[in-house]
């Protein structure tokens, strides 16, 4: 049967209903997804509008005999719902200016819950890094080598790498909220067992528990950006997020080093819990932000007010359930990983800018330390220097993010293509080969500290906007299923972290100053040309995947 004709109110209804796929994007754990490419049918006709929410409604149109079930569905596939529309099914969706749509908050608000789940990510990478501060006084008290100790940061960042593949299925089954509320309650206890172990195989295992449940910020962080800012305006807070992942870990050392040296390494855990006990209250006090769950409560409120199970959301038609979610974020981010170049060398890309950092959490030690004999207070300072390029590259990434949007401006239709953000990578990535260059050439005992310490600020710099620009690009080209892609970036990037680390050690210990980190400045040269790749062909490469846009 033909859809019946729209009255004027209706017509009305339906057109003030409009922003929402042109606005409003549905947020995954790790990313955002346009409402257009979900497989929920637009609303057949609208039935009713009601001054407390939007609701929609499906009816008129009928496919097959079958009635629609009392009980909103789990998951409902685009032909399922074809087939079984019978009669009136009613869409809760958000009002144009509905005050509990997160944009529609006031801008202080937004920039208040930023800030917080910022904080929140630079407290996890703190904690990762904060033991390095006195890893001599670990290996004395346990009687294990430098090597060993080690673990205690490899084996939270491994921690980071498989937290993500719960957490994701879980905030889209139960929000953003709930999972920094547990999560970051939980990391915090364990930051007790680790300041208290009896040895050196109790802190270990306490480290990498810490690092499951500090996974969940680093997953959801910005997710929670992505839904309090519109698309249009994005760009700036993710900007300034940018360094958050990598301005924490920095910060451990410089703080971890003065703490170490005065109070002992179980000091440096207990400042540690300090920290992460603040941020879980700052955290516990974030509103929800996820808009499918808000619209679940909205949906829940009205079926329970009415007594009828008609309205639905959304998200409440596609949901999956958690073992399908788990298996989905488990088995595809490493099909994708392997089928697709993109998000394969990106990724790689990611993860060897990563593990360089880590690298210097014990790499700084063997030059400044054993070379110019800095304590470990002194050694901490040292990072000051990578602490100043990343700010230099926050100021910059405005500027980037303008010319991103010039040329988008400048495309047929004035839609970029992900291809436009990698000429801020081109620009950045020089800058990491040259500061390694100069970090291990400067590097000798009769030349002064200054030069290996300021060989940081170009690291941090380039650092920064090659995460950057990546990151968009991975989230550009994988929109359709961006969370598998992030989550795939995740894995091979904490495994580049654990592995580096767990060399450094032996590296410059065997080859020297100089050629281990030449070493590692030619394999920065020689990933120069991933982006030049991409920029030249990534069009071309993405044109015959299944998964890129």
């Amino acid at each position: 049967m033909a859809d019946a004709p729209l009255s004027a109110e209706a017509q009305l209804a339906r057109e003030r209903t409009q922003p929402l796929s042109v606005e409003y994007d549905i947020e995954s754990p790790s990313g955002h997804v346009p409402v257009d490419s979900l497989a929920i049918p637009p609303p057949a006709a609208v039935r009713a509008y009601s001054t407390d929410t939007l609701v929609t409604g499906i009816h008129d149109q009928q496919v097959g005999n079958n009635a629609l079930p009392t009980t909103p569905p789990t998951a409902i596939s685009l032909a399922d719902l074809e087939k079984n529309i019978a009669g009136d099914y009613e869409l809760v969706t958000w009002l144009p200016d509905d005050p509990e749509n997160p944009h529609n908050w006031s801008s202080l608000y937004r920039w208040y819950i930023t800030i917080v789940v910022a904080g929140m990510v630079v407290c996890v990478a703190f904690g990762s890094s904060v033991i390095t501060g006195d890893l001599s006084g670990i290996a004395n008290e346990f009687d294990v080598s430098l090597e060993v100790t080690c673990l205690t940061t490899a084996l939270m960042v491994c921690g980071f790498a498989l937290g993500p593949l719960v957490f994701s299925p879980l905030s889209e089954m139960y929000g953003r909220r709930p999972m920094y509320f547990a999560s970051f309650f939980l990391y915090t206890v364990f930051n007790i067992p680790c300041a208290l172990a009896p040895n050196i195989g109790a802190l270990l295992a306490c480290r990498f528990i810490c690092g499951l449940f500090a996974s969940a910020p680093l997953t959801l962080a910005g997710g929670s950006i992505s839904d309090i800012w519109p698309i249009a305006v994005r760009g700036k807070a993710i900007a300034y997020f940018a360094a958050a992942p990598y301005a924490g870990p920095v910060l451990g050392p410089l703080v971890g080093g003065w703490v170490g040296l005065k109070c002992g390494w179980r000091w440096v855990l207990w400042v540690n819990m300090i920290f992460a006990g603040v941020m879980w209250v700052l955290g516990s006090l974030l509103p929800e932000t996820y808009a499918p769950v808000i619209l679940g409560r909205r949906a829940k409120k009205m079926r329970e007010e009415t007594g009828s199970d008609k309205y639905v959301t959304e998200h409440e038609l596609g949901a999956k359930s958690f073992k399908e979610a788990l298996k989905e974020t488990m088995v595809r981010p490493f099909v994708m990983l392997f089928v697709e170049p993109v998000l394969l060398f990106m990724s790689v890309y990611i993860a060897m800018i990563y593990a360089m950092l880590y690298a210097f959490f014990f790499a700084y030690p063997v030059v400044f330390g054993e070379t110019h004999g800095f304590n470990d207070g002194l050694i901490g300072v040292t990072f000051v220097g990578i602490l100043i390029g990343a700010v230099f590259a926050v100021i910059t990434t405005p500027y980037l993010e303008r010319i991103y949007l010039r040329t988008a401006a400048k495309r047929p239709g004035g839609v970029a293509t992900p291809e436009d953000r990698l000429p801020g990578m081109i620009f950045a990535c020089p800058f990491v080969p040259v500061s390694l260059f100069i970090f291990g050439w400067t590097a000798y005992p009769h030349v002064s500290w200054v030069g290996p310490a300021i060989a940081g600020i170009p690291f941090g710099y380039g650092m920064v906007l090659i995460y950057y620009a990546a990151n968009n690009y991975i989230i550009d080209s994988f929109s359709k299923y961006v969370a598998s892609a992030l989550a795939a970036k995740t894995v091979v990037r904490s495994g580049g972290g654990v592995g580096l680390a767990m060399a450094t050690f032996p590296l410059y210990h065997n080859l020297g100053n100089q050629w281990a980190s030449s070493l590692l400045g030619f394999i920065a040269i020689g990933m120069c040309a991933v982006p030049l790749i991409f920029y030249k062909w990534g069009a071309a490469i993405r044109a015959r995947s299944k998964a890129a846009n």
